[in-house]
């Protein structure tokens, strides 16, 4: 599996940005797909996953209720919906895929990895 992530840019804190994880392959459909992001110097973090099923969603608490992950398997995409951008959410942010079909908060459980796009928010 390939994953292209895009759709990062330059936005002012209150404003939306939509990513989107294009992704290769006919077995999208049964990965479960997940967006983390990475500060320079920290680790990567948890941000949203999306089980195979559609049904089951999980959020980081900083997140939730602002950003919203979801999954075209007709188009093999997944997306992040981020509205309410705050200053703190500048990151490199990172798609991922996992064999399974079950959403994880845990980035060593996904086992292929996007290239990252940044997203700054600016004050």
């Amino acid at each position: 599996v390939q994953l292209q992530a895009s759709g990062g840019g330059l936005v002012q804190a209150g404003g939306s940005l939509r990513l989107s994880c294009a992704a290769s392959g006919r077995t999208f459909r049964s990965y479960a797909m997940g967006w983390f992001r990475q500060a320079p110097g920290k680790e990567r973090e948890f941000v949203a996953a999306i089980s195979w099923s559609v049904g089951s969603t999980y959020y980081a608490d900083s997140v939730k209720g602002r950003f919203t992950i979801s999954r075209d398997n007709a188009e093999n995409t997944v997306y992040l919906q981020m509205n309410s951008l705050k200053p703190e959410d500048t990151r490199v942010y990172y798609c991922a895929a996992r064999v399974g079909g079950v959403g994880s908060r845990a980035p060593e459980e996904y086992d292929y990895w996007g290239q990252g796009t940044q997203v700054t928010v600016s004050s």
